[in-house]
């Protein structure tokens, strides 16, 4: 397998060496940003945000939890080590085992594009450690359009969508979408769903599904979202947006609890005022606040049957920013203020008289930043500057403030990025900057349930006194346009101060601080064979290493760093009217991990995935598709233990292995 990815490797290399002119295909502006376009017209397969980044991206790798509501990874760093936002809202999940990630808030019929950046070149987000995914949704159109759409796949997949847009006068646009979805449990590729891949691997008969739950749903979800764009002038904008996400009885088959539902909303107001003078190109002020509530329990567990468990968590996050840039000669300047406050709060709900203990007791993380960005033109060569400075309080209502204590975080983050523009198809860039992220309220706090003893104890597994991580990185890359082709190659090396990391040897304060690296490389880019005919790829490779082993332990390798990944497709486009594509999506085996802390060695893969979209006429379009082709069997996701996962027989932590094959339809009409 890995001489089989390698060989692909030095395959795309060569296909790249002649010197034949590209067309535009990608419609990212900035050389360091990768751009996964048309993603509510392309990614029609589920609402998987997660998913569809997955297959599009090859710096982006999945953390597979469900049939839906998949978390990310991408260039090695997962959580709060990336910056997510949504039409520029930072949202949070509620779940402390990452079962309602960021991503999971906003489904993919929603969204237009997303841009993926990567290192710390980012100082008007708070904590943008690593890299960040700003994902924008539709916009309103000023002409009347309305699109409906049904979807069917394996398993029982159904899927209904629409979506309505236009003016309702010359200066007002709406929008309005829906979607409702449910499927029952995927099948691995040797036909076993949730419940067979559980008692495949020997999980306790205690953690399994009662028999009468054991074939229901895997998830259902509702969505729906609303945007009114208002143009009071002609330089000045109010953009109005609401979103709202309701999932019922999402499974988690390789954790000890399900999801009974999973509720979010989020409200965006932006106002943009462009030209007010010499000093203000453009003025913009943003206000929003995401919510979300997460019960999870054991209800459809054997384990019920001796006490039922909630643990119920909800989590606030609400922020304004101001930004005004203006321009000097040749430098466009940026200031800005940002503020922000999250809360999270969760309890223990049973039955008996331990009722009601907590586990994140009403946490507030409180940001107030000034940020400052100047881009300099300098003929062939751009500079890129930024500054930001954070002042950071998180507080707890325990009131035990020996054991969580008040925790003040303040820091200098900045970075320099300069692209140097050789020649018309060649550029060059590099940058250096420094970023940091602050513990969450769970790695500072959080005091776990354990079911070993009856009633059951609750240790305190956050570490109260944990540094900020700090992260120093250094980028390079080279972009070269050809005739018909581009490639893109970019490398990294970061250097992590106060890691925050898992410690399983630990029942008690089980986060630490470590040094640590990680470095990589990825390739990327595009060949165009016809005027029908086109190829893209994308491959990425990093490898992470701790200074030194966590405290009672010996092995020194970062958790949660994928292997070798390619992404390969060729695509052939007849007539505008039909679009075919077959895709590869393969990875190496994972040789480095850190079974200290429950990783475990994982098979290589390679998966072919086909589609097919027909159009008929202006107002039809049929999508028909196959996912893994040759039904295989194999995890894309390890098994590190700060997510709290089920033991299979043998003592190893339970893999939950990717869909089989799967087939899916798509009917959209649009007007």
């Amino acid at each position: 397998m890995k001489k089989g990815i390698y060989l692909s490797l030095v395959c795309s290399v060569c296909l790249n060496a002649a010197e034949v002119e590209l067309e535009s295909i990608n419609v990212a502006t900035k050389v360091d940003t990768e751009v996964v376009k048309d993603v509510s017209g392309e990614d029609i397969k589920s609402a998987d945000l997660g998913e569809a980044l997955f297959k599009q991206s090859a710096s982006v790798s999945l953390v597979r939890r469900s049939g839906v509501a998949n978390d990310i990874i991408l260039r090695g760093q997962k959580k709060d080590n990336i910056n997510i936002t949504i039409d520029g809202a930072k949202v949070y999940g509620a779940c402390p085992n990452r079962m309602d990630p960021p991503v999971s808030h906003v489904l993919t019929n929603n969204v237009d594009y997303i841009e993926i950046n990567e290192g710390p070149f980012n100082v008007e987000e708070f904590g943008s450690l690593s890299g960040d995914v700003k994902i924008h949704t539709v916009k309103p159109e000023e002409e009347f359009a309305g699109e409906l759409n049904v979807g069917l796949g394996s398993w029982g997949y159904q899927k209904g969508a629409f979506s309505l847009s236009g003016g309702i006068t010359d200066n007002v646009r709406v929008l309005l979408s829906g979607s409702t979805e449910k499927s029952e449990q995927y099948e691995d590729g040797d036909g076993n769903d949730f419940a067979e891949q559980m008692e495949e691997v020997g999980v306790s008969n205690m953690t399994r599904y009662q028999p009468v739950y054991k074939d229901m749903d895997a998830y259902t979800k509702k969505t729906f979202m609303a945007k009114l764009f208002w143009d009071i002038t002609d330089n000045q904008e109010l953009r109005l947006s609401y979103t709202a996400n309701r999932s019922d009885d999402v499974l988690y088959p390789s954790s000890g609890m399900d999801a009974l539902y999973d509720d979010s909303d989020i409200y965006n107001i932006e106002y943009i005022a462009k030209d007010l003078g010499t000093y203000s190109k453009e003025l913009n002020l943003q206000l929003f606040q995401s919510e979300v509530d997460h019960p999870m329990s054991n209800k459809y567990r054997n384990s019920a049957n001796n006490m039922e468990t909630t643990h119920a968590l909800t989590t606030k996050m609400q922020g304004a920013k101001l930004k005004n840039s203006f321009d000097v000669d040749n430098h466009t300047i940026t200031a800005g203020l940002d503020y922000s406050i999250r809360n999270w709060d969760g309890a223990y709900i049973g039955m008996g008289s331990w009722s009601g203990t907590k586990s994140i007791d009403d946490v507030d993380t409180k940001n107030y930043a000034f940020f400052l960005k100047d881009e300099i033109k300098m003929d062939k060569l751009t500079l890129d500057i930024g500054l930001r400075y954070d002042e950071t309080k998180i507080t707890s209502q325990n009131p035990n403030t020996t054991q969580q204590p008040d925790n003040d975080y303040n820091e200098l983050n900045g970075y320099i990025f300069g692209t140097y523009q050789a020649n018309e198809s060649t550029q060059y860039f590099a940058g250096f900057g420094k970023s940091s992220r602050v513990p969450d309220a769970r790695e500072l706090y959080f005091i776990q349930m354990m079911m070993m003893s009856m009633p059951p104890s609750f240790p305190m597994v956050g570490t109260s006194d944990l540094e900020n991580t700090v992260n120093y990185e250094f980028d390079l890359g080279v972009e070269k346009k050809y005739e018909n082709a581009t490639i893109k190659a970019k490398a990294f090396y970061s250097k992590l101060d106060d890691f925050i990391a898992y410690n399983a040897n630990n029942m008690m304060h089980s986060f630490e601080n470590v040094d640590a690296t990680i470095y990589g490389f990825d390739l990327s880019g595009t060949y165009v064979a016809t005027d029908a005919l086109y190829f893209d790829y994308g491959m990425s490779y990093q490898r992470g290493e701790k200074e030194n082993a966590l405290s009672g332990q010996l092995d020194t390798d970062m958790p949660e760093i994928p292997p070798f990944k390619l992404n390969l497709a060729v695509n052939y486009d007849y007539d505008d009217s039909l679009a075919l594509r077959a895709e590869i999506v393969a990875s190496d085996e994972w040789s480095d991990f850190d079974s200290d802390n429950g990783e475990q060695e994982l098979d290589g893969y390679a998966v072919l995935n086909l589609k097919g979209t027909k159009q008929f006429g202006k107002n039809f379009e049929l999508t028909v598709g196959i996912d893994n082709v040759f039904d295989e069997t194999y995890a894309v996701s390890n098994t590190y233990k700060d997510l709290t996962l089920l033991t299979a027989g043998g003592g190893d932590v339970m893999l939950l292995n990717e869909p089989g094959r799967y087939f899916y339809t798509n009917i959209k009409y649009k007007f």
